[in-house]
């Protein structure tokens, strides 16, 4: 269980830092509604994501694709990117380095 707060992201999402160190930060992104989308952004740390529930349609660069349950991929430094929720769930990624400014 984390003891970082629960953080709305938008309209139906919500971020929670699940644990973090200087050079790593795990953090839960939840989407309770279809529809529900993280905005297109770019950031200087590399991003891994896993889908832990759900089903999102991702942006990364010029290429979009579906992912699901169990799916997961890397965001590399600086490439934009975001999604659309298609069924509510959760996304756990991972930054390297530590994104300072979810602290």
């Amino acid at each position: 269980m984390s003891d970082y707060p629960i953080v709305s992201t938008g309209e139906n999402v919500t971020r929670q830092v699940l644990s973090d160190h200087p050079d790593l930060m795990v953090v839960a992104f939840r989407f309770d509604k279809e529809g529900a989308t993280g905005a297109l952004h770019h950031h200087p740390h590399v991003q891994s994501t896993y889908v832990e529930s759900g089903r999102f349609r991702f942006t990364l660069g010029d290429t979009t694709r579906d992912v699901g349950p169990g799916d997961s991929f890397v965001v590399p430094a600086n490439q934009e990117h975001g999604c659309v929720c298609l069924e509510p769930g959760m996304l756990v990624d991972g930054f390297t380095p530590r994104r300072d400014d979810f602290l």
